[in-house]
């Protein structure tokens, strides 16, 4: 029984670690333009039945309990919080921020699309906008050229980017943007540089116009800010490491058994 004991508390501690990295995770993103926290699902394993409920008993009477004691637990999944993140005010035109369940859809240069709350978009040389990463030059789709000589850039809430010139006071279209929408936005898979892919899980892809019900709006001059919250984590973190300190002194408690118990078999 103790040599269960260490196998189980060892899955305790396992699971537990594997919940320290997703709160890490989350805490170094909390100044991360609308990152999404993630929280790790807990699932026991399977048991082992020592005597089924409603078992006869020595007087022939079905037992209304049984014995069955548990092998551990595991992570079952991590799950993505996708609930909005605070609206920060930055006064530059090409600073997007989404209200609403929808994503900002980039291209993928190896084939594709790619998907982000992000909204802290540049201009290429090519005067398209991009998302402001250094890493690669994800192109928004659909795509929105600004003309070299425009002096004013304006994003309506219903996704329509305009923009001024030297020579004309009147706003021209530059082109519309949409959001994207998945049916179980959990099932997307984070790729790092604030991106998104689609899966399986995720759903099928709906793409609408912003102000479409359903799918948000834009909003101009902000960025949307991480949705971690640092109390609570510091809660998670503290309720963690505490219950995985109890794991391992039930690992010392289940090897002083064990110690025990070979003392007797020698005496």
């Amino acid at each position: 029984m103790s040599v269960q004991t260490l196998y189980t508390a060892a899955t305790g501690m396992e699971a537990l670690e594997t919940k320290l990295d997703v709160i890490a995770n989350n805490m170094a993103n909390i100044n991360t333009t609308a990152f999404k926290k993630d929280r790790a699902n807990f699932e026991d394993l399977f048991y082992r039945q020592i005597k089924l409920p409603g078992a006869l008993d020595a007087d022939g009477s079905i037992t209304s309990t049984g014995i069955e004691v548990g092998l551990g637990t595991r992570v079952s999944s991590t799950q993505t919080n996708h609930g909005q993140g605070a609206m920060q005010a930055t006064e530059n035109p090409l600073d997007l921020a989404i209200e609403g369940r929808g994503f900002f859809k980039v291209t993928d240069p190896n084939g594709g699309f790619l998907f982000t709350r992000a909204g802290n978009f540049g201009i290429n040389a090519t005067g398209q906008l991009v998302l402001g990463s250094a890493q690669k030059g994800w192109v928004l789709d659909p795509a929105v050229t600004i003309p070299q000589d425009a002096i004013d850039l304006v994003v309506t809430s219903d996704g329509q980017v305009q923009y001024r010139t030297s020579d004309s006071p009147n706003l021209q279209n530059a082109g519309q943007m949409t959001l994207a929408t998945f049916i179980n936005p959990d099932g997307l898979m984070k790729l790092g540089d604030n991106l998104f892919g689609q899966t399986d899980a995720s759903g099928v892809l709906t793409e609408a116009n912003p102000g479409t019900p359903g799918i948000g709006v834009i909003s101009q001059g902000f960025l949307e800010a991480s949705n971690v919250e640092p109390v609570q984590e510091l809660i998670d973190l503290i309720t963690t490491q505490r219950a995985f300190e109890l794991n391992s002194q039930v690992v010392q408690a289940g090897d002083q058994i064990m110690q025990v118990a070979a003392n007797l078999r020698r005496g």
